[in-house]
């Protein structure tokens, strides 16, 4: 006699709508936290092995701000690019350069090396990007973009989280630090293998004018708008109606700009900390264990938290999160210089980290909503590029600040945040206040 069958709990139900809901982006997902997996083993130990190689502060500072530097050449570049062609092979190449030029510095080694290396390892990670941005753009509905960016900071944020772990047991086990290098190279790898084997796209954003609908569709839990199963993440739907009316048709536009101007002060914070941070934990007494668990708590709230705080400000509006999410690193910057003990960043960190994972998501789908029409990837590339201004602006500034008095960065970091975040909210005005409310303002 056949058992009758039970029906799946509620767990399992929640599990099969979620898998079904990104199921388009799930592989890029999945392939973000393999590359922040190695990067993450990486990034902790990468100016110390750098400085124990003849690289003194101030050309630390060149050699971190070449990776930006490549950036900001490239993205627009490859943005375009990748608005007019196929973007899974842009990605696929990217990975595999970035995984190439990361290892290369155990074999070629020395301040000129480290600085052509890291230009390439940039201008690799600038065919990847913004392809794989414009991709999650064209996959998702306007009112799941902050979420869907959410999910993708939260890959990367993983990544990061248990990265240095797998860098450290790695580096024990096989032989010192040249694991992380080896690590990240294939991790690298990996990606690349996943997303040419996994990720699907169809005809090139630029040609593609129409999309199929109504041949069955995975409904959001509680969402306003299906994904369409059949239409391709590469083919954005044609606006119509109200949508049209406020969807902006060039990339020069008040929400673009809006979400530029804090991407600069974001990635200034990045291009200071990549020099200087580990440089300024050990001055106060610090381990390289220590070193690599801020790093793993920076990534903790931003898995936890950037996919709730996306879905929130698609739901509510973005302008409390990007307020909130602007001011949090800005202070924490300031109070880092006042610790003593190396311990006390633990907490600070998490009050950071928290600040990003609200900023983050918005400012993506602030981008997506002052994206026009089969243009995701370019605008991406532009927003991308212009945040690397702050990264470069700050990787330069801070081997000279840090070479004076290791506490001068964070307030110079403090200060370009801050204007960047009044710039931001000037700019934007009321564009910003109906973006994740059902519709988009005016650009």
């Amino acid at each position: 006699m056949l058992e009758p069958t039970t029906p799946p709990n509620r767990a399992t139900r929640r599990v099969r709508t979620w898998l079904s809901t990104w199921s388009p982006i799930l592989p890029l997902l999945v392939a973000e936290f393999v590359v922040w997996l190695g990067f993450g083993a990486l990034l902790p130990v990468m100016p110390l092995y750098f400085t124990e190689h003849g690289v003194d502060f101030r050309t630390l500072g060149v050699v971190i701000a070449a990776w930006p530097a490549a950036r900001l050449v490239g993205e627009p570049i490859f943005g375009w690019l990748a608005d007019h062609t196929r973007r899974v092979p842009l990605m696929v190449i990217g990975n595999v350069g970035a995984g190439i030029f990361q290892f290369l510095p155990l074999a070629l080694v020395g301040p000129g090396a480290f600085i052509a290396l890291r230009g390439l390892q940039g201008l690799s990670t600038a065919i990847y990007d913004p392809a794989a941005r414009g991709y999650i753009t064209d996959a998702t509905p306007p009112e799941r973009r902050g979420e869907a960016f959410g999910l993708y900071g939260a890959a990367q944020m993983g990544g990061l989280l248990l990265g240095p772990a797998f860098g450290g047991l790695g580096a024990a086990a096989f032989g010192g630090i040249s694991f992380v290098f080896v690590f990240g190279a294939v991790s690298s790898f990996i990606a690349a293998g996943a997303i040419a084997l996994r990720v699907r796209e169809g005809v090139p954003t630029a040609r593609a004018r129409s999309t199929i609908t109504g041949l069955g569709s995975t409904e959001f839990p509680g969402g306003p708008r299906p994904i369409d199963d059949h239409r391709q993440p590469s083919q954005p739907e044609s606006p119509t109606g109200a949508a049209a009316a406020t969807t902006p048709t060039s990339l020069l536009n008040r929400l673009l700009l809006s979400a530029i101007l804090l991407n600069i002060g974001g990635n200034f914070a990045a291009g200071m900390y990549d020099v200087v941070w580990s440089l300024f934990l050990t001055s106060l007494g610090a381990g390289v264990e220590l070193v690599g668990l801020t790093f793993a708590m920076f990534g903790l709230p931003i898995l936890l938290f950037s996919p709730a705080f996306g879905r929130r400000a698609d739901r509510g509006g973005v302008l409390p999160y990007l307020i909130v999410g602007g001011l949090a690193p800005a202070i924490t910057g300031i109070l880092y210089t006042f610790i003593g003990d190396p311990r006390l960043a633990v907490p600070l960190i998490l009050v950071e980290a928290s600040g990003f994972a609200m900023l983050n998501p918005v400012l993506f789908a602030i981008v997506a909503a002052g994206s026009p029409s089969g243009r995701s990837s370019t605008a991406q590339g532009i927003y991308g590029a212009a945040g690397t201004i702050g990264f470069v602006l700050a990787s330069l500034s801070s081997g000279f600040l840090a070479a004076a008095n290791i506490r001068l960065p964070f307030y110079a970091f403090a200060a370009v945040m801050l204007a960047c975040l009044i710039g931001s909210l000037a700019v934007g005005g009321r564009a910003l206040r109906r973006v994740g409310r059902g519709r988009q303002g005016p650009p």
